[in-house]
């Protein structure tokens, strides 16, 4: 996605609708990330609200957006994190894949520096729903979020998978339409205590937590000398591409 995307989408995030969403998410998520331990927390992606992770017990925490500066000095992007491998205990995903030209590359960037039986929680607009028949219609308009690619809960899971992941977790949110009238999604307010949940694959939105399995194989190859982690503003470590040197002495 690019800047001006982002920003259309964080516009969008400040409507009516783009608000209980927002809502809906934080309340869903604020049941979750409590579960989910660890040293440092990474989010990725636009969302609504400030306190989407506020939950988490990991106190460190850092979020990043594409074009967007992470902090006063560190810049980013989702598919080329600056972050040393296995150095992030939970990551969560706000709709960073649907909007982005290879969310292929970001999974492969979330599996590299999350540590081994780390999670990642990703939150994504489910294409079989009201939501999906109505980004049909309205895609050609380039507007957010209606301009992402959604992609189904099943797809995502099988991503996962090829990467080393165990789904632990997958539920639906958010039951009522897309529409931006308030006085009416009020009189639907009950469909989001009320609907089965043998129904949420209905839901406008997804969520999914995954676990990355602990890799048992022994490497074949060259022995690699990694030097001690530097920490960098914010709390940060350097890229493992700064740090890992090959040892030819052998």
């Amino acid at each position: 996605m690019q800047k001006h995307s982002h920003q259309a989408f964080r516009d969008w995030y400040q409507s009516h609708l783009g608000q209980l969403l927002a809502e809906t998410e934080v309340e869903h998520l604020n049941e979750l990330l409590p579960d989910l331990f660890g040293f440092h927390l990474l989010q990725i992606g636009v969302h609504g609200s400030e306190v989407l992770c506020q939950s988490s017990r990991i106190t460190h925490q850092v979020q990043l957006e594409c074009d967007i500066e992470i902090t006063s000095s560190l810049y980013g992007h989702a598919s080329r994190l600056p972050f040393a491998n296995e150095s992030i205990d939970v990551c969560v995903v706000s709709h960073g894949l649907e909007f982005d030209e290879d969310p292929h590359a970001i999974l492969r960037e979330i599996d590299r520096v999350l540590i081994p039986e780390g999670h990642v929680v990703v939150l994504g607009f489910n294409p079989y729903s009201c939501w999906g028949v109505n980004r049909l219609f309205r895609a050609w308009r380039k507007q957010q979020p209606w301009q992402g690619k959604f992609y189904g809960r099943t797809r995502l899971k099988d991503w996962l998978s090829v990467l080393g992941f165990d789904c632990t977790y997958t539920s639906g949110l958010f039951f009522r339409p897309p529409v931006q009238h308030e006085k009416f999604m009020q009189k639907l307010a009950f469909m989001e205590k009320y609907i089965p949940a043998w129904l949420n694959f209905i839901a406008g939105v997804y969520v999914v937590v995954a676990r990355k399995r602990t890799s048992t194989l022994t490497p074949i190859g060259p022995r690699w000398r990694t030097q001690r982690k530097k920490i960098i503003g914010g709390g940060l470590v350097e890229p493992s591409t700064r740090g890992i040197h090959c040892d030819r002495t052998r």
